[in-house]
């Protein structure tokens, strides 16, 4: 706000004179008490306050507005409205991530994308923290004029119900998962077991293969100096046998990824409902979080008994998830509205969720949150903190990991701090 570059003592004397000012205004302008206003409402009679215009002028003479690269770059991928630029992000999520699959091989490691991991992880600590809590709390700065925060009785409680709801509804989901495949959690590294049950052990040679009773069976035919061919069976692919309950876990794992993505649609709608940048951001922070995760996933589906073509199509059909939350999300705001709509219908006062400005369109950032919190945090963290036994490989693959993730976090900073 414009109010920093004055004094202390001058920026009390403004604080009283705009409160005066505030409820003159009120009271000149309508006869209406406060409680009958909206919160969009009071911030637009306070711009109409000769004190707060002046503090406009203050502010777009010292702050003028220029245009970044960045903001250049969302502008042309985002050039809609609400609805359509939450549809486009949906797309950009979805699409190139799962089209990046025809690139891995069948046998990745899941565990050698711990980097891509961190600098996920970063991303997504960063939106949380940088964008999206303070876009809950306090709102988004605007270029044009100064804003005021009124502090509201349980507004603030509720938003924090909001992250946590949004927290234990992962955890919630996690635990689920971890009770139906007997302990294994939906984590990124994967790491699941395959049973092989072999009663004979085998010698391969070239494309045949021979179990010891044939190796046996053709030796007591040379010894004898019988004519006797013996005939062999030759496999040139050897059936996997994958446990049933690795199978259901591929199975349980797309279910879980298809309720993930529908939070990520819901991510999607939410936060450019709340403003463009906060949209643009989260963007950025979820697609790169993607990568890893499905890269992961396709592991886990080969590992589970699904060909190339199939884990990849498994996959597309798990990101229609996110078109539905995206979807289910911008219904939620056309149709639930939000506080700040209230003041199109300046004729008819506003009344929220428990009596607070809040409506359910609001909640909905909140709960983008608290998944992000988790996902971040429980969902990612653990993978990053496993470790081996050579000190020395374990040092460097540390650092690098914390570099990924102050580089991740870094850029959410850097798109904020411009």
């Amino acid at each position: 706000m414009a109010l920093l570059s004055f004094s202390p003592a001058r920026r009390i004397g403004l604080a009283l004179a705009v409160g005066l000012a505030l409820f003159a205004s009120l009271a000149a302008a309508r006869e209406l008490s406060v409680g009958e206003l909206s919160v969009s409402q009071i911030e637009d009679e306070l711009q109409s306050c000769p004190l707060v215009e002046s503090l406009n002028e203050h502010k777009r003479a010292t702050s003028p507005q220029t245009t970044s690269l960045t903001s250049k770059i969302f502008s042309i991928l985002f050039p809609g409205s609400p609805a359509v630029n939450s549809l486009l992000a949906t797309v950009y999520i979805s699409g190139p991530p799962n089209f990046l699959l025809a690139l891995c091989p069948p046998n990745i490691d899941p565990s050698s994308l711990s980097v891509m991991v961190a600098f996920a992880v970063g991303g997504l600590l960063g939106d949380t923290l940088f964008h999206l809590l303070p876009e809950i709390f306090l709102g988004e700065d605007s270029p044009d004029h100064v804003r005021f925060v009124m502090v509201e009785p349980n507004r603030n409680l509720l938003l924090g119900l909001g992250i946590m709801v949004g927290f234990f509804t992962f955890v919630a989901m996690d635990k689920t998962l971890r009770i139906a495949t007997g302990g294994e959690g939906h984590d990124h590294s994967h790491s699941h077991s395959h049973s092989h049950t072999n009663t004979e052990t085998a010698v391969t040679s070239g494309a045949s293969t021979f179990s010891n009773a044939d190796l046996k069976k053709r030796k007591s035919a040379k010894d004898d100096g019988s004519t006797t061919t013996i005939t062999t069976t030759t496999t040139t692919e050897e059936e996997k046998e994958i446990n049933p309950s690795v199978k259901l876990g591929g199975y349980l794992n797309l279910i879980a990824d298809f309720t993930h993505n529908i939070t990520d649609g819901l991510a999607m709608s939410s936060s450019f409902y709340a403003s463009p940048t906060i949209g643009a951001t989260t963007t950025v922070a979820v697609f790169f979080h993607e990568i890893p995760h499905e890269v992961g996933d396709f592991a886990l589906l080969i590992q589970s008994g699904f060909s190339k073509r199939k884990a990849m199509g498994a996959q597309f059909v798990t990101a229609i998830g996110a078109f539905l939350g995206t979807l289910i999300g911008i219904a939620v705001q056309e149709l639930g509205g939000s506080g700040s709509s209230a003041a199109n219908d300046p004729d008819t006062p506003f009344v929220g969720l428990l009596g607070t400005s809040l409506s359910w369109g609001d909640m909905l950032l909140p709960f983008t949150a608290g998944t992000f919190l988790y996902v971040g945090t429980v969902s990612v963290i653990p993978e990053l903190l496993e470790t081996g036994k050579n000190k020395s490989v374990e040092i460097r693959k540390t650092l690098v990991q914390f570099l990924a993730v102050a580089v991740g976090a870094g850029i959410m900073l850097a798109i904020s701090w411009h």
